[in-house]
């Protein structure tokens, strides 16, 4: 039976998870070994097979955790108690501030999600096609009741403001001059001025 933990109390899909996305992010998902993996986590093949059947599950769960994450914040703001343009700014910055906390799981997604299964590809594409629906959705709510412009749909907006945070990877630094609150609330401000009627 594999451990479960390691000496400091540390479970082991976590220690995986972290060995395989500092690995991936350094190196590429495919140039990196499954037996680098283990030897990072200091684990054995077996107990990695024992929690992930396969390389491309550790890469489907980099992504799906921060992805889990986003959606559990996203709902909880959607379902909030508070006016739509308030809802909507703080969803905008808050999927800034989580991407960029997880910097290199979106970095590893975007540079490898083509070499994920078939099922497992689809599997992350309707997952973020949720997250996305819930978003647009309190765009659309906020276009219907007159707080934010109908000129440009609902759907483009989304796409505007996801695009920038998909980039993020490419250009943010921890060292740079902008905290990731900064940046969250600049791209925040920049969405909900273009949705001003």
């Amino acid at each position: 039976m594999a451990r479960t933990t390691d000496g400091d109390g540390t479970p082991v899909p976590q220690r995986l998870l972290a060995a395989a996305t500092r690995l991936f992010a350094d190196h590429g998902y495919d140039r990196t070994s499954v037996q680098e993996i283990v030897e990072a986590a200091g684990v054995t093949k077996g107990a990695l097979y024992h929690y992930f059947g396969s390389k491309d599950d550790l890469l489907h769960e980099v992504y799906a955790r921060m992805l889990r994450v986003q959606q559990e914040r996203l709902d909880a703001i959607a379902d909030a108690d508070a006016p739509v343009e308030q809802r909507v700014r703080e969803a905008a910055a808050d999927v800034v501030v989580t991407t960029i906390d997880n910097l290199d799981d979106a970095s590893i997604f975007f540079r490898s999600m083509h070499h994920l299964s078939p099922e497992k590809n689809k599997q992350v594409r309707a997952e973020r096609r949720r997250y996305h629906e819930r978003f647009r959705a309190l765009i659309e709510e906020g276009q219907r009741s007159g707080v934010f412009s109908t000129a440009t749909p609902a759907d483009l907006v989304v796409d505007y403001h996801f695009g920038s945070v998909h980039h993020l990877s490419t250009w943010y630094s921890p060292e740079g001059p902008l905290t990731p609150q900064q940046v969250a609330d600049h791209l925040a401000d920049l969405l909900l001025r273009a949705l001003r009627p």
